[in-house]
């Protein structure tokens, strides 16, 4: 059953989820004007799932029941899944700037794989308890937030040497029924207008800190659980052309003593699984990141092209407006070829699942993470200073001013003020408002920091393979029997070199005929 963005806005008021946004208490996250950017953006992923155009690449047949369901919700079958699923988000975020559910599919993938292989090494039965709220999730076509962020308090200390253990969420009891969590996820996006959290672990734990290492599945007014919220985009703000309509919250949520039945636990207390869940949505949410991101440099490109062109400008003709179009069509494209790589040399998992390509994935993710920033420089240079100098909005209705800021600020002649000044506030939305700082930050940080990328590339890229490379070609690499012999100064035989005879013949010519 597929929603319209209608019946996913209908279906919020089934839940009444504990919520606070600048210090007031939500009545209606449906009715909340604060929140309706991001009711919207999730609502395209809905709304384009049913569009014809959009059929093949907005869902998928699951292989575990043969259904049709939504592409967000989907685990990841063979190669063409996973590029289907970078068109899915670029088109998604191409529109809403993030699509947050593509989060579901990324968490949902990465505990398929995780319970599977727990229950292989411990004997568990989490798999088929994912198993069923999988196809439970995709026969309602829910939104499911993820709940990975801890607030880690001291970075320097484990989970479990915290002064407070709180800032890691932990099973605080454990029932014959189920389970007690507590404790507070600091960063979780689009949270007071989901359905359900899966949370998960941000972190791998020792076995010291196993009350840590879970993974289960709640639903977003369950009591108990308080969600602290950051509107969603820049709502009710005029100047805000395009997160007035779009945006994502983030929000903090409390787990105060939270009661998850049995069935909705997925890792309890085994750290290999936690940490092997960690890594993998590691991997599966940077290949999707890389699609959004390429989303975004899609409105850039778009909106710097339509800045030159109202600015009288023509790249043909400029060569340096020009290089900086292609620097930003370079940089976008560049990450999402990597995404695309990731998804032609995937590796199949043990659940049988498909899982994109750790070291492309990770590559893409870097590149748009400290790339952003040039991204947004490319835009601000091929626009102009006027992207942040205009008036406000409501001078455009002000008949004392409105006459001559049309008459000045107007580019070309055949192309009308407002378009211009719509463009260039546009742009400032996306990288000179907060909206745009946000954007940076979580092109930067989301799926974790640019050292936790370095560290997944060196872990798993075969450096060893290019080093036997080159010893070959040094002639290093020759085995003979367990030694090994070498071409090389002082390496030319297994017993050693000998010094070489000091005669005259040895002797460099120029050195002879000095003598």
């Amino acid at each position: 059953m597929f929603m319209t963005s209608d019946d996913y806005r209908e279906s919020l008021r089934r839940y009444q989820p504990r919520v606070f946004i600048d210090g007031e208490r939500v009545d209606s996250v449906a009715d909340e004007p604060r929140l309706a950017p991001g009711i919207d953006a999730v609502g395209v992923s809905y709304d384009l799932a049913r569009r014809e155009d959009f059929a093949h690449t907005m869902t998928a047949t699951q292989a575990t029941t043969g259904k049709l369901v939504n592409r967000m919700l989907h685990v990841n079958d063979e190669s063409g899944d996973l590029l289907h699923k970078l068109e899915a988000v670029r088109a998604l975020c191409k529109v809403a700037g993030c699509a947050q559910r593509y989060l579901s599919h990324d968490g949902l993938g990465a505990l398929f794989q995780a319970t599977w292989r727990c229950d292989a090494e411990h004997g568990t039965e989490y798999h088929p308890r994912l198993a069923d709220y999988l196809h439970r999730v995709q026969d309602e076509d829910l939104a499911l937030g993820i709940a990975m962020t801890d607030a880690k308090g001291d970075r320097s200390r484990r989970a479990g040497a915290q002064s407070n253990a709180d800032v890691y969420v932990h099973v605080s009891e454990r029932r014959a029924d189920g389970i007690v969590i507590r404790g507070t996820k600091a960063i979780v996006t689009g949270a007071p207008y989901m359905h359900e959290l899966l949370v998960m672990p941000c972190r791998t734990h020792t076995r010291e800190d196993a009350r840590f290492a879970v993974c289960c599945a709640v639903p977003i007014d369950a009591p108990d659980v308080t969600i602290v919220s950051r509107p969603a985009g820049r709502p009710g703000e005029k100047a805000a052309r395009f997160s007035n309509r779009y945006g994502q919250s983030t929000a903090v949520v409390i787990f105060d003593d939270v009661f998850v039945p049995n069935e909705r636990v997925f890792i309890d207390g085994e750290v290999e699984a936690a940490g092997f869940a960690t890594t993998a949505y590691a991997t599966h949410h940077r290949h999707s990141c890389i699609a959004a991101r390429a989303g975004f440099g899609d409105l850039l490109i778009g909106a710097g092209a339509l800045m030159i062109e109202a600015n009288g400008l023509d790249p043909e003709r400029h060569g340096h407006i020009r290089d900086a179009m292609v620097d930003l069509i370079t940089i976008t494209e560049s990450f999402f070829a990597c995404g695309v790589a990731a998804s032609v040399y995937c590796q199949r998992d043990p659940s049988g699942s498909m899982m994109p390509d750790a070291v492309f994935s990770n590559i893409g993710k870097l590149l748009l993470a400290t790339k952003i920033y040039d991204m947004h420089r490319l835009a601000h240079y091929v626009s102009g200073g006027l992207v942040v100098a205009l008036p406000g909005p409501d001078e455009d209705h002000n008949p004392e001013t409105r006459a001559s800021l049309q008459a000045v600020l107007a580019g070309r002649n055949d192309i009308p003020a407002d378009k211009r000044l719509d463009v260039s506030r546009f742009i400032e939305d996306l990288t000179a408002s907060y909206q745009g700082g946000w954007y940076s930050l979580i092109s930067l940080h989301g799926g974790g920091s640019p050292e936790a990328m370095k560290r997944e590339i060196w872990r798993h890229y075969p450096v060893e393979e290019k080093v036997e490379l080159v010893e070959a070609l040094l002639e290093r690499g020759v085995l003979a029997g367990e030694k090994r012999i070498s071409g090389q100064p002082g390496r030319c035989c297994v017993q050693g070199c000998r010094a070489p005879e000091q005669g005259a013949g040895h002797l460099p010519e120029k050195v002879r005929n000095s003598a």
